[in-house]
């Protein structure tokens, strides 16, 4: 519901804080006062295309903000898709410069104007000079006679859930049925490939890890047939010319002992080199290259290389060659059953869609019935609306299978006998589709995901009973929702819970618009120009009093 309405610098309005309530709010006021005007700021702030004109005169930016204290389930997913939180209330901006640049934000939040646009389709619902009236989308009619046929057909409810379980059961069974049909076919003609690749996957059975496991053993290997070389050249160089090292080092010693000189002079050398020739014999015996197995080096590399080899083949790491085998080897077993599955899944599709379309016919008839009772509440609504000449049905054709039955709804109408039924958005304009809407809507009740209507020029081309017919129909829609009108109609504006007064004032070279809220005398007098034009008179004075209902 609209709370609350602040316009700045809107062609003539200048400044507005507006305050509406819930019921029927009415706006009166003398023609070229602004109405028009206060409804395209309204719009800028529903996501409405801007035009740079609207800035008034003289100003840099304009700005238009709307409160709403109500979001319903749609509402709320779309802001929550978005970003927006929202405890009590949704306050709607648009900022609208000179220069055609504009902004907007939902609670702070800046959001595209495309998003704002639907934010207020799923707020407010407009019927008259703008173009976004729900009803007029042919797109809503099943969903908005299935929420009549809920509130009016026994057991509808429970139609439309069973139609959607059965639809999703047989829907997921085809989907299935496809995807095995899809998969047999692409899979026979790669039936010698997989058997070939099964095969010699099998063969080489390899395990996750093994690749890791023998590139360790393969190094290792590697390095102590690199190791024994090395141990064969240290041994060569300790042993040369036929003579080892350490007896060469020791027959030094044994020649400097010789020496008659005391004490002699080499003592503490030749007691080292006695030392380093028993080290030297004993680092001789320890280097012994031990035997390497090259067979297995060659078995060691052998299976890594041909495991690493199918891998690069089928294009995964070695650790995924047990997965893959298995997978081509289900796809096999696939191709081998698959007459079987097949059949099966055949039998099983044909049981489901059976089943669907016994519920989907009970949902068509029952949607024929609810047609045929909202049609008929639709026509006693007419004649008062001074709509006695036209008729309304409910054109419901096949359509292809969905979670909603197999039922394409389309709203239909004519204005005149003789004339051919036609879309509601082009059966009828202005006032006459503005009451069409009207008694649409107060047949449908709560039916509707707006919680605000908006009518204009819906009192065009009526008055006296015709147009108290309006303001009846359109207080009682305003009972579970609200509803703003601008009207010319005193018997409209008669039934207003709140009642705006709209007024032009020109000082000097200025020129404002201004709205408020009237009552009492206020009220009475506005209404008796309505009747009586500017000059009030005490006929219509009194006149005015018996129409004010609250």
């Amino acid at each position: 519901m609209l709370t609350h309405l602040y316009i700045s610098n809107i062609v003539l309005i200048e400044k507005l804080d507006l305050e509406f309530g819930t019921g029927l709010n009415v706006l009166t006021g003398e023609t070229g006062a602004g109405k028009s005007i206060l409804l395209d700021a309204l719009a800028l702030a529903l996501g409405a295309r801007s035009d740079a004109g609207l800035v008034r005169h003289g100003c840099d930016t304009a700005n238009v903000i709307a409160e709403f204290d109500r979001v319903n389930p749609d509402l709320k997913n779309l802001l929550e898709e978005n970003g927006i939180d929202i405890e009590e209330s949704l306050i709607l901006r648009r900022n609208l410069g000179a220069d055609g640049k504009n902004r907007a934000w939902a609670n702070d939040v800046p959001v595209s104007i495309k998003t704002l646009k639907q934010i207020g389709d799923l707020l407010v619902e407009i019927h008259g000079q703008f173009a976004n009236h729900t009803l007029l989308n042919p797109a809503t009619h099943r969903s908005v006679l299935d929420a009549f046929g809920v509130l009016n057909i026994p057991k509808y409810n429970e139609l439309l859930l069973l139609v959607q379980e059965k639809y999703n059961d047989f829907y997921e069974s085809e989907k299935r049925l496809k995807e095995l049909e899809l998969m047999v076919e692409k899979s026979e003609a790669e039936r010698d490939f997989l058997e070939h690749n099964v095969q010699e996957l099998s063969a080489l059975n390899v395990r996750i890890g093994e690749e890791e496991d023998l590139a360790i053993r393969r190094s290792a290997m590697m390095n102590a047939e690199k190791d024994a070389a090395i141990l064969s050249d240290a041994i060569s160089a300790l042993n040369s010319n036929g003579e080892t090292l350490d007896s060469k080092i020791f027959n030094v010693a044994h020649i400097l002992e010789r020496i008659k000189t005391e004490p002699n002079p080499y003592a503490e050398s030749i007691d080292a080199l006695y030392n380093a020739a028993q080290i030297i014999s004993e680092v001789s015996e320890k280097l012994t290259p031990q035997d390497i197995d090259i067979a297995s080096l060659e078995e060691v590399e052998e299976r890594l290389f041909a495991i690493r080899a199918a891998a690069r083949k089928h294009r995964v790491s070695a650790d995924e060659l047990p997965d893959k085998l298995k997978k081509m080897s289900d796809q096999l077993n696939i191709i081998e059953n698959s007459d079987e599955e097949l059949k099966k899944l055949t039998t099983e599709v044909k049981r489901k869609k059976i089943d669907f379309d016994k519920y989907s016919a009970a949902l068509t008839n029952s949607r024929k019935e609810a047609a045929e009772q909202l049609r008929s509440k639709i026509l006693k609504e007419l004649p008062e609306l001074k709509l006695g000449s036209a008729d309304f049905i409910v054109d419901i054709k096949t359509a292809e299978p969905s979670s909603r039955g197999c039922d394409d709804v389309l709203f239909m109408i004519k204005t005149n006998p003789g004339m051919p039924f036609a879309p509601l958005n082009r059966a009828a304009s202005g006032g006459e589709l503005a009451r069409l809407m009207l008694a649409l809507r107060v047949v449908l009740a709560t039916e509707g995901s707006a919680h605000t209507f908006i009518f204009d020029e819906i009192d065009t081309g009526i008055s006296g009973a015709t147009a108290s017919a309006v303001g009846q129909r359109l207080n009682r829609l305003a009972k579970n929702s609200q509803a703003l009108v601008i009207t010319h109609s005193a018997q409209v504006a008669g039934f207003a819970d709140k009642h705006f007064k709209i007024s032009k004032q020109s000082e000097q070279d200025k020129t404002t618009t201004n709205v408020i809220e009237i009552s009492g005398d206020d009220r009475i007098n506005e209404i008796a120009r309505i009747i009586s034009g500017t000059k009030i008179t005490p006929e219509s004075l009194a006149t005015a009093k018996t129409l004010i209902k609250h």
